[in-house]
């Protein structure tokens, strides 16, 4: 899995590359810009609605009060690491949510995009065809559905779990993890699809390729920390990166 991993993270560095050679640009501004805008729009808005509900909810039930009578300086601690961590898979179910609809949105220009990446590196020239790019489109659709159920269960076990002093405190680390092979999951997908792998048949090549997905998806949360460029670029590079690192593996496709 490691070495997946590093493949993956290597692709980004090709993707870039390969970007700039063939001005593949209006791609990766035009959804990007889009994306960036969205991103910021929303996560303005989710923050101030979950600092809210998790006031209102530590309110409610009383443990501002109840910590204060206490006068525990290690429970208190326990607390407010709690509170952070419940913040932070809130942040992340909702980017969850976020990045999945914008899938949605964006799944025919990603399918594209994939597509168009892999005839400039094949040399050839696939021909323009509505109803194959509907058919991604729908397949595109439905995966991130599918894994958006998935993630969901996995993201409220882990929110419970976040209640616990101490074994709380690595929730959001899973959290981050399983949102890096989601991601990167639907970002391979595009490739398996024109290989005429199956969604079932897709779900099990890309289960047996994890570092591939994890690696992906974990470059792009990590170009959301360079404000504004990082979240212009993050989207349509992740969908380059994956239809390069995936072409290297065709062979067990």
């Amino acid at each position: 899995m490691l070495k997946e991993i590093v493949i993956a993270i290597q692709s980004y560095f090709r993707a870039h590359q390969f970007i700039s050679k063939h001005r593949l640009w209006k791609w990766i501004l035009i959804p990007g810009i889009l994306y960036m805008i969205l991103f910021m729009v929303g996560m303005f808005f989710f923050w101030e609605s979950s600092d809210l509900a998790v006031t209102y909810l530590s309110r409610r039930v009383g443990i501002d009060r109840w910590l204060h009578q206490q006068k525990s300086g290690i429970l208190s601690f326990f607390f407010l690491m709690g509170e952070i961590m419940v913040r932070l898979i809130l942040v992340l179910f909702y980017f969850s949510l976020f990045k999945y609809l914008f899938l949605i949105v964006g799944s025919p220009l990603f399918a594209y995009l994939s597509e168009k990446t892999e005839s400039i590196i094949e040399g050839k020239d696939y021909p323009f065809n509505l109803k194959q790019l509907m058919k991604d489109v729908i397949r595109g659709v439905k995966l991130a559905l599918r894994n958006t159920l998935w993630q969901t269960v996995y993201t409220v076990s882990l929110l419970i779990m976040s209640f616990f002093p101490v074994v709380g405190w690595i929730t959001p680390v899973i959290t981050i993890f399983i949102e890096c092979y989601y991601y990167g999951f639907s970002m391979l997908d595009y490739s398996c699809e024109r290989h005429k792998l199956s969604p079932s048949e897709s779900i099990t090549y890309i289960g047996n390729h994890k570092g591939l997905a994890i690696g992906n998806g974990m470059v792009f949360y990590l170009m959301h920390l360079v404000p504004v460029l990082g979240w212009v670029l993050a989207p349509s590079y992740a969908v380059v990166a994956a239809t390069i690192s995936l072409y290297h593996q065709k062979d067990e496709i």
